[in-house]
């Protein structure tokens, strides 16, 4: 009986615990999202560069405008506080490491930064370039996109493909808690290019063979570097 309270209590606390970590993470996204209310109109021209500029696009409901406004700015704050989220995630799990462990959990913090905005990247410079004239061109006729349609698109094109270069980060975590190994992933590559095959026929938003190549590729390297890592691990 003894024994069942005190893990009650271990669980709580770390509930509670878990808890202090996803507030500061949302205060910190909330922070940075009201800070880039201020240059939102840049961000949405340079975000609308692929369709050639905002003036291809039209508005037709009374709060669109504002709608995307906020949808930017809520994207652009979690893009500049992606170090700090990470941050809060790794705080969550540095006690329960051993010292040893806790200096392999430090490089967490850089590289997940830099593969995450290497996504994010990589869909704004090589996805968009290639989706939207193919989308736009697809039936030879004026197509003037909603502002709505466009920028829920590109947002979320450019928020999953962030968080899909983080992949080898994940694969690496959980090869140090010994839930996988490096050998189970290089024994299973065959399934793992199938499942990214149908992720990618999925998430590519024109489902041509260019675009699902354009999206395989760097989720097949991802999967490549995350043997390694795991290896590492």
């Amino acid at each position: 009986m003894q024994k069942e309270n005190e893990l009650q209590m271990s669980l709580m606390e770390h509930l509670d615990d878990l808890r202090k970590h996803v507030l500061k993470a949302i205060v910190g996204i909330l922070a940075f999202s009201m800070a880039s209310f201020v240059i939102a109109e840049p961000i949405l021209e340079i975000l609308a560069k692929p369709i050639g500029g905002l003036q291809n696009l039209q508005s037709i409901a009374v709060t669109e405008n504002i709608t995307i406004i906020m949808k930017a700015t809520f994207l652009t704050g979690f893009v500049f506080s992606f170090p700090y989220t990470l941050f809060q995630v790794l705080s969550f799990i540095f006690p329960a490491l051993k010292s040893k462990e806790k200096r392999t959990l430090l490089f967490f913090l850089p590289v997940g930064t830099v593969f995450f905005l290497g996504g994010v990247a990589f869909a704004y410079f090589v996805m968009l370039p290639s989706a939207i004239p193919f989308l736009v061109g697809i039936l030879n006729v004026q197509t003037l996109p909603r502002l709505d349609d466009y920028f829920s698109f590109v947002l979320s094109l450019i928020f999953w493909l962030g968080i899909s270069f983080e992949s080898p980060l994940v694969i690496l975590l959980l090869a140090k808690l010994k839930i996988i190994t490096a050998k189970q992933l290089l024994k299973n590559w065959k399934i793992a290019f199938v499942v990214i095959a149908i992720l990618s026929a999925v998430i590519t938003p024109t489902g041509d063979p260019i675009n699902m190549a354009l999206f395989m590729a760097p989720l097949i390297v991802l999967y490549l570097l995350s043997i390694v890592f795991a290896a590492f691990a």
